[in-house]
């Protein structure tokens, strides 16, 4: 079995920087100090916590509340608008759990992740790697992200696909502190190192559920309605013979913690047709925002087009 390793002289946003000490970084330093600092607080305060932040953030002169009221409106048009307005409400919340939970993630205990999560189908990882093969987790952008993976690491070490924000610290940190627990954190931009991962009988978590407009995306459908997608897992998936895995976590109610689910690879996956593949991803996130709304991550422009005649969605041309 993998066991951590890590890497990180490989990834150019995990090295230190000086510059990374600059005035303009100071409110980021600060704001991840305050984290590290109420990170040992009990659990029940901690979220509510997170929920007094996403409440805050909610209410800001912000694009974040339009967004995300914008994507409700689009992928559960029918709801009530009442019904999307408490989903939003409670989506807000989610997010500054998630918050918090990153910072859980990042500093937390074994013991503690340990506790607070449940890992339901690891043995769907060790059958592939039995036969063979390396493992796409194919997972995406719920709130619970980071604990979600953090769930896995005490039992087994992955590799996870990120996109490197622009803000510098931010970057250092995801690299440094998602390496630290897992395998490897590699740079969704990094493909050879993606590619070697599975071509080594390795696990790589990878969330290809936001919007792609580079070379090779597609309009593929998300709640019936087209938006630039990345369809590179069935090219992936057929140069690296991995196999599939659907990789979903979610915050159980009444601080209950989490549950992160590993499901059966997907059958007759990958495709000729990487299309309709893509479309078959989003129906298995469909299925989880389904049961779970408020933790999906409403507040990304998902639905942004290839080209001028798109609709503008969010009242915003970029």
């Amino acid at each position: 079995m993998p066991t951590p390793t890590n890497k990180r002289d490989d990834n150019p946003d995990a090295h230190w920087r000086w510059a990374l000490l600059a005035p303009q970084h100071w409110p980021t330093w600060l704001a991840l100090g305050l984290f590290r600092l109420i990170e040992p607080l009990p659990y029940p305060l901690l979220m509510a916590l997170g929920r007094g932040i996403g409440a805050v953030v909610r209410r800001l002169p912000l694009h974040f509340a339009r967004v995300a009221r914008a994507n409700l409106a689009l992928c559960l048009p029918q709801r009530s608008e009442a019904e999307r307005e408490d989903i939003l409400k409670r989506h807000f919340a989610s997010l500054g759990m998630s918050l918090i939970e990153t910072a859980m993630a990042w500093w937390s205990s074994e013991k503690r992740i340990v506790k607070l999560t449940r890992l339901e189908g690891l043995e769907h990882v060790l059958k592939a790697h039995e036969q063979g093969h390396g493992v796409l987790l194919l997972s995406a952008h719920f709130c619970t992200l980071d604990i979600g993976v953090r769930a896995l690491c005490p039992y087994y070490a992955p590799n996870i696909m990120y996109r490197p924000p622009s803000n510098k610290v931010m970057g250092f940190f995801l690299a440094r502190n998602r390496a630290h627990h897992a395998k490897r954190a590699i740079r969704r931009d990094d493909i050879r190192t993606l590619v070697g991962a599975l071509k080594n009988k390795e696990a790589v978590w990878y969330a290809p559920d936001q919007s792609y407009r580079k070379k090779g995306a597609q309009m593929v459908k998300f709640f019936g309605i087209p938006c630039a997608t990345n369809t590179a897992t069935t090219r992936l998936a057929q140069m690296t013979n991995a196999k599939v895995l659907p990789f979903l976590s979610e915050r159980l109610p009444n601080n209950a913690g989490y549950k992160t689910t590993i499901y059966p690879a997907l059958e007759n996956f990958p495709t000729d047709d990487s299309l309709a593949d893509a479309e078959r991803y989003h129906r298995v996130i469909e299925e989880q925002i389904a049961k779970i709304p408020e933790q999906y991550l409403w507040i990304h422009r998902r639905f942004k087009g290839l080209s001028e005649d798109y609709p503008d969605y969010y009242q915003r041309k970029e």
